[in-house]
């Protein structure tokens, strides 16, 4: 398979795909995209300094490697998970559940 260039994205000594020029994670837009259901357009209106190009770039490098950066997401929820058993319940366990509810 041919590799395809993301003029938009760069990747790290730490492997990590980033809008090039930004911190700006492509996980970041893509979980906008798979959680909120955004669209490039809301997208950008949550990061206007992004360009639409720099936004759909994101996404097509999040769909053309989505196993490996779904595997990702994955592995950080898992941390989150244990992290949060680790500390178990404290005042901001109440706060952090509160905002995990569907209003």
């Amino acid at each position: 398979m041919p590799t395809v260039e993301y003029v938009h994205i760069a990747v790290g000594a730490d492997n990590v795909p980033m809008v090039a020029g930004t911190q700006i994670k492509v996980l970041e837009i893509a979980q906008d995209h798979l959680v909120h259901g955004w669209n490039a357009d809301d997208i950008h209106r949550e990061f206007p300094q992004l360009s639409l190009g720099q936004i759909h770039s994101a996404l097509g490098y999040y769909y053309d490697h989505q196993e490996e950066l779904d595997a990702e997401i994955q592995r950080r929820r898992e941390m989150v998970e244990q992290l949060r058993v680790r500390m178990g319940d404290g005042p901001m366990t109440d706060i952090l559940q509160a905002m995990r509810q569907p209003s």
